[in-house]
This record gives C-alpha cells, structure tokens and sequence, in this order.
C-alpha cells in the first residue's frame, strides 16, 4: 500500500476540482494523468528533487515520483546557493526540478514524446519522501518517510470524503516543510480543495480567503502574527472560514488570543508534530480552544499554551534524565511511538528498542493528557549548574506590555557558566522588564542582559533560529 492510493481515490471525483493555483485548477483525473505522465520522465533517476514554490506542478510531481517508484525530495529554495548545492550534490543522479520547470509539468502540451509511467506494486516499505530538517541547532538532517508512515497517518486521523463539496483549505506553509505535503494528502483523501498561495503575504491571505470562500488553512505562527496584525478592525471578516490549524513552533499567547477574538466564528486547532513523525501526532481542538479562552480557572486557561491530546494510534511518555517517566505536571524529554512515526534518518533509525521515538522536546503532561511543549532539549540552558528552559522565561516576557517577540539565550559567562540574555522585539525600559521577571519567577531565571532587535532570525517556517542568534549576541558581546 502506497500513497498512490490516496490519487486512485480522488479520481473516483472524476472532473471535481481538487487543486488551485495562481489561476489555474486541475480536477482530480488530470491530476491522475499528467502524474502518469511525469512518471515516464522520472523513471531511471534515483529521485526527484523539487526546487520550487507552492505550484499546481508540486502534486504532479509527488505522484509522478510514486508512480515512477522513486522518492520524491522538496528543498527549501530559498537557501542559499552553497547551501542548496550541497543538498542537491547529496542525490547524484537526481532529477531536478526547478521554478522554470513546474510549468511544462502542467502544460498540456509540455510532456509531449515522454512516455507514461505505469501503476507500480511498491509495498509499504518503499522510501516515499525525503525531507530535510529546519537545521535550528544543528545541519539539515535527511529524514526518511516512508509510505507506510504517511498512509498511517492519513488513514488512521481521516474519514475518505468526509468534506463538504463546497470546502476548500488554503495552503501557504512551503510545499519543503512536512506540513505542506501532508496538507496535500489529507485534503485530497477527505476530499478538500486545495488553494495553493505561492508566496505569503498577509493581505492577500485575507483577501484570498473571501475570494475563494476557503473554508480550512493551516498557518506558522509568524503568519498568524501578521495575519492579525493586518486585520484593520475587531473582525477579519472572513465568514467562510471554519477552521485555522496553526504549529511549527510556539504561538505567542497575546497573537492566539487577539486571533481568537478577530476570528470568532472560526475552530482553532494547534497541532504538533515534528517531519520525522509524519506530520501532527497531538491536537488542541476548537473545543479546548473555546473551554480555555473563557475558563477562569488559571489550569484550564493555561490549557491554551499546550498542543492538546495525542492523535489516535500515538502514544505520548514523558522521561526524566534518569530515562524514568515523569510525574504528572514534570518537565522531561517526549518520547512518541505510533504507526506513523519514522525517525529515521539515512539509513539510521532513532527509534528505540520498544520502537520510541526521541523528539527531544522538553515537555509536560497534566493529569487531563494535555501536552505542554517547553522547548528543544538542545536550548536548555545551564547556569550556576541549573538547568533553565528559556520557554518559561519567554512566556512571562511576552505578556510584558510592548514586547511583541522574545526569546532567552544562554551565552559563555566564566562565572556561572552560561549567562541568560533575553533578545526582545518591541518596546521597554529593560529595568522594569528584568523587574516584571524577578517577580513572577525566580532569581535564577531573571535575565542578566535585555537586548533590543528589529526581529529575531527565523526560518521562512517561522522557527527561532537560536544558534544564529547567540553567535550575533556574542559578537557584539552583550
């Protein structure tokens, strides 16, 4: 069983549109037949490479590879040129595709003399795609998922043609990030159309929502931050709108709230997940969103600020530094296993013995299930031999009137170890904000510098790019 399946299924839709794109649409059958014809194209390399932007020749070219039995790769094109040269060098033979040729994948005339790929038997095993990690705190990494792990996924969240003949879901995550492609296969499985935005840009986010009448989107939290810092007025005025997923990082608890308040005819849904689990493997749905934006109890509110509850056939444990599982309440590594999940990497797993995997998150569960995610284990900080989660810091920073970003980076002190420096977006007397900290918690959290930014390094994903930030604050010796 392969993702191919997901493409048979949806052409059972027949002349239904299932994708749109810079003013083009593909209904489900020419999907099914310009993949067919891709295929003939790939056939012979080792795998495809997709260099381009979000393109109605993305899908073409995901089910061409399947259909041609080779993996299917999508690099972040906008790295630089050393950069996307050494992962291309990574796949000698590979096909690539590149922006000037996601047209003739669609032309009707542009696959001419190729021949057609055929159906192909690959079982479950089979590498489907390669994706490459952001490479915050460390290189790119080439996770492996295979097709097993995506129709796990697929088929153990969704129903087949569960949507409505009139939704349709936009996506402007970029077609190299997990969500992207699992956007895709969700939408078509379910059977959502798909609006595809080849660049975000918030405005016409909005303005593409009421144009098209979309009815789902998926956001970064950096998207969500303009989106609703671009709504003039106490409505975004977006009455189709059903449901707004958003994850890939940690949402700032002022931009969720105002959102929440600008969106209110809309279910929220934060999902967490990481590349090497196959997209989202815990939910915090519409209703824990409303529950919690109107409790007044402080642990059912605090509820906003977690991802949710594990998705079904995924199992969640929380382990101390003694490998031990965690009270409830306590901070320590998540550890996920379920059908859907790889972690493999090349030809390395890093699943365990039990078939757990480390996603090195610090987290913690509260005794209703609910996941709390504290920050990668690689950004912990240790001063005067504590070890200091710079999340807990950052949430109390970012309720400090003014701030609009924060993050807490630990730098080389030859005292303490690591010194704590909070690295800020905004406005504010660093008196009172080192105050506003010492307050709420205690001294050994209290930053021991405040340094003013016009904006934090970030990839196109929005995920803090913290190994970029503290070689800048060292530098500048802050």
């Amino acid at each position: 069983m392969n993702i191919n399946m997901i493409l048979d299924m949806a052409s059972s839709g027949g002349d239904r549109t299932v994708v749109t794109a810079a003013g083009r649409s593909l209904t489900a059958t020419e999907l099914h037949r310009l993949a067919r014809r891709a295929a003939g194209r790939f056939r012979g390399h080792p795998a495809v490479l997709y260099l381009g932007v979000n393109h109605l020749a993305y899908p073409v070219a995901l089910f061409g590879s399947v259909l041609a039995g080779v993996p299917f790769v999508p690099l972040n094109y906008r790295l630089g040129a050393d950069q996307l040269g050494a992962l291309v060098d990574r796949h000698p033979g590979a096909l690539v595709l590149r922006s000037e040729d996601l047209d003739a994948l669609v032309d009707a005339h542009g696959g001419q003399g190729d021949s057609e790929g055929g159906d192909l038997d690959w079982d479950g095993e089979s590498v489907a795609v390669i994706i490459y990690t952001s490479g915050t705190t460390s290189a790119p990494k080439a996770a492996l998922l295979r097709h097993r792990h995506l129709m796990a996924y697929v088929l153990n969240t969704l129903e087949f043609g569960s949507a409505a003949e009139s939704d349709a879901t936009l996506v402007s995550v970029p077609p190299y990030h997990i969500a992207g492609l699992t956007n895709l296969l969700s939408n078509l499985y379910t059977g959502r159309r798909i609006v595809y935005l080849t660049a975000f840009e918030a405005t016409q986010w909005l303005e593409t929502v009421r144009a098209e009448r979309v009815t789902h989107a998926m956001l970064v939290p950096t998207m969500l931050a303009r989106i609703v810092a671009a709504v003039d007025g106490p409505d975004a005025g977006t009455p189709s709108l059903l449901s707004l997923a958003y994850g890939g990082s940690r949402t700032p608890r002022p931009v969720l709230e105002r959102a929440l308040r600008v969106f209110p005819e809309t279910g929220f849904v934060n999902a967490y997940g990481l590349t090497e689990t196959a997209s989202s493997i815990a939910v915090l749905g519409p209703e824990d969103h409303r529950t919690a934006f109107a409790s007044q109890d402080p642990a059912v509110r605090d509820r906003l600020g977690s991802v949710g509850r594990t998705l079904p056939g995924i199992e969640i444990q929380i382990r101390t530094e003694t490998d031990e599982l965690a009270e409830v309440g306590e901070t320590g590594l998540v550890f996920a296993r379920g059908a859907q999940i790889s972690g493999e990497y090349g030809g390395r797993s890093a699943l365990d013995a039990e078939g757990w995997f480390p996603t090195r998150d610090l987290g913690r569960l509260d005794a209703e299930g609910y996941l709390f995610i504290e920050g990668r284990a690689d950004d912990t900080i240790i001063r005067g031999g504590e070890n200091i989660a710079p999340a807990e810091i950052e949430d109390v920073l970012l309720d400090y009137p003014g701030i609009t970003e924060a993050a807490v980076i630990g730098v080389p002190d030859p005292e303490w170890g690591q010194r704590l420096v909070a690295v800020l977006v905004g406005a504010g007397d660093p008196e009172a904000i080192t105050a506003w900290v010492k307050a709420r918690l205690r001294s050994s959290k209290t930053p021991d510098a405040i340094v003013f930014r016009p904006e934090l390094p970030k990839t196109e994903t929005g995920k803090l790019l913290r190994r970029n930030l503290v070689a800048e604050v060292e530098s500048t010796n802050a």
